[in-house]
């Protein structure tokens, strides 16, 4: 059973924010003090990559980990209510993720998925963009 009313549940929901939100500035963020120069939101390109890195011919996904699904992620669990329809959605945005993956790949782009759960350890995270972006 939902703590909150239908109605207030569909407000809490339509709140949710799809670009610009706090672990995309991370991400743009730590980019940028590193000398990387990047476009947002390539509507060109499948899955509207969250960054386009031309130079590098590579795509950054910034993924929440409930949203996404992150594999073995303990920010990633199955709510308890209306399950069929959290199966249905998460699992949906998960073979879509997939789907605009391999399309990127098959065009030549290098594509990189950073976890929300990432942006707890900078210093690690700017190893793997260092490593990922030659």
């Amino acid at each position: 059973m939902d703590v909150h009313t239908k109605e207030q549940r569909s407000k809490n929901m339509a709140a949710i924010k799809s670009g610009n939100t706090k672990p995309e500035i991370i991400v743009r963020k730590l980019l940028f003090s590193l000398g990387y120069r990047y476009k947002l939101n390539n509507k060109d390109l499948p899955g509207k990559p969250d960054i386009k890195l031309s130079r590098y011919k590579t795509v950054i996904f910034v993924h929440g980990c409930f949203w996404h699904q992150h594999k073995d992620c303990k920010y990633a669990v199955m709510p308890k209510t209306n399950r069929e329809f959290w199966e249905n959605k998460l699992g949906g945005n998960v073979k879509r993720d997939a789907e605009n993956k391999d399309k990127l790949l098959k065009m030549g782009w290098k594509v990189l998925i950073i976890w929300e759960c990432q942006l707890k350890d900078l210093n690690k995270l700017a190893d793997l963009l260092k490593t990922n972006l030659k």
